[in-house]
């Protein structure tokens, strides 16, 4: 282990300071200061190489946790990012992305603050890049099979990856104009800036993957022209079916979706001409009255978004009650913990209310102007309206970020034939495959919306249920059996 005695010498939790507020809203980086290595190392110090690591079981990806903190103290680098690629093709991403449900189990977490688990993660990953250390891994034989993978995200890239490095053929079809999925169009620059997912399509591409932007599969390219020029297919078209708010007023103009409103502020930051005479794009939070239904993750970016667009104000709604300022006894450890949390974005401003719920949109002149609104309770399991809490707030900007219903069935689907599970998700036995013969599945398109982290899994394994049936098979690892997403 690192040092046997690390975590009761050092039982503070140190992470990286966050930029000044006022600093970091008048640009799109990174909102996290420089970490020092030798304050990472002796954070690392304070995992405890627990008899049973229970971060292993927080962790879909089997992340070797215990190992690459007892490297980082001992400063083998080199070694750490070794065992780090092991079980994860992508820790830049998850590093900064990952909600990080191995902190969550960490032992050290029961009467202490976790280990910086994730901290160390993206260092690791940082600092090989640094080195010159994360280089093209090209398969020493070709098999001469072809594989089509459709969807550029997580799940594609991680399954494209594993499979390159197997020596198939893998072409990465991808309908938006650049590849990344959300990671490009959906999460926003100062969560992640998009030099990382260039640097790793570099490595790709140079182990032999094949990208091919700007192709919507269904569409552009038939299904029976992806049957008879691939052996295989993976489906990784994540969970892209927004749920919506069907609501009198819904017609007004003003109101979109998260997924409609975050990628222009990514275009913007990627150089494209998308901005119109008054130096805005198509759709802008500047001098506007925000209101964002929903309070997760996808809330919090269009929150961080609409301060650096310098709206006038900012309203976040959850129907969900005000979490607990600390773990909640229904979610004990080692399980991810209901709590109040506060991101980068809530930090910046903006008002949070919780345990409301949004009936009409107001408009004049076919615009948005504000929203009727009233509190609820929850009572025998279903939100009731609390008697005399209506209340108006005005609003010429809504955004609504209330999650993911599924895939889109239409077009791909459809023409493929797959089965659906009842929650509308693409079907798939033990080995990822659906019940279409050599078509498989990875990711939000089979389980539903969920992490990144379980993307980068599903992939993996995805891979492997590929290999197999191309092969007969498979070296490849699979971390993870095929489940749905938990009901929420």
């Amino acid at each position: 282990m690192a040092d046997p005695r690390g975590f009761l010498k050092i039982t503070k939790r140190e992470t990286p300071e966050r930029r000044p507020v006022p600093l970091r809203l008048n640009d799109w980086n990174e909102v996290y200061e420089d970490f020092s290595h030798d304050v990472l190392q002796k954070q690392a110090a304070r995992c405890m190489d627990c008899g049973i690591p229970f971060c292993h079981n927080g962790c879909p990806l089997g992340n070797l946790i215990p190992e690459w903190n007892d490297l980082v103290y001992r400063d083998r680098w080199r070694d750490a990012i070794e065992r780090l690629h092991a079980t994860n093709n992508f820790p830049e991403f998850t590093g900064r992305l990952c909600p990080a449900p191995c902190e969550a189990s960490c032992v050290l977490g029961i009467n202490q603050d976790a280990v910086t688990i994730k901290q160390v993660e993206v260092e690791i990953i940082d600092n090989a890049f640094d080195q010159g250390w994360v280089v093209p891994l090209p398969p020493d034989k070709l098999t001469g099979k072809k594989v089509a993978v459709v969807g550029s995200g997580p799940a594609g890239l991680a399954a494209a990856q594993q499979l390159t490095r197997a020596g198939h053929a893998v072409t990465v079809f991808e309908r938006a104009d650049r590849i990344g999925g959300l990671l490009r169009y959906g999460i926003p620059e100062f969560k992640m800036e998009k030099r990382h997912i260039d640097r790793r399509l570099a490595q790709m591409e140079a182990e032999g993957t094949l990208f091919r932007p700007g192709v919507n599969v269904g569409v552009d390219i038939t299904v029976a022209q992806l049957r008879l020029n691939y052996d295989a297919v993976v489906l990784a078209g994540g969970a892209t079916a927004w749920r919506d708010l069907p609501i009198p007023g819904r017609e007004l103009e003003g109101i979109h979706q998260a997924m409609e409103f975050l990628p222009w502020a990514n275009r913007v930051q990627q150089g494209d001409d998308v901005l119109d005479e008054s130096g805005e794009p198509p759709i802008t939070a500047k001098g506007k009255k925000v209101v964002i239904i929903g309070g997760g993750d996808t809330g919090a970016d269009c929150l961080g978004t609409s301060h650096r667009q310098g709206a006038a104000s900012i309203h976040q709604f959850e129907i969900m009650p005000r979490p607990p300022e600390t773990r909640a006894d229904s979610t004990p450890w080692p399980t991810y913990p209901l709590m109040f949390r506060v991101s980068s974005a809530h930090e910046e401003g903006g008002e949070r209310v919780f345990s409301v719920n949004t009936e009409e949109f107001v408009g004049a002149d076919g615009r948005v102007t504000a929203l009727k609104v009233h509190e609820v309770a929850m009572k025998a399991g279903k939100f009731e309206k609390v008697d005399g809490s209506d209340f108006e707030l005005e609003a010429d900007l809504v955004l609504l970020a209330m999650g993911f219903v599924g895939p889109e069935k239409d077009g791909l689907l459809t023409d493929l034939g797959v089965e659906l599970t009842d929650r509308g998700n693409v079907n798939r036995d033990g080995n990822f495959q659906s019940s279409v013969p050599g078509v498989f599945v990875a990711g939000d398109m089979g389980r539903g919306q969920s992490l990144i982290v379980w993307a980068i899994a599903e992939g993996r394994a995805a891979a492997a249920g590929v290999d197999r049936y191309l092969m007969g098979e498979s070296a490849l690892p699979a971390p993870i059996k095929p489940t749905a997403a938990p009901q929420r």
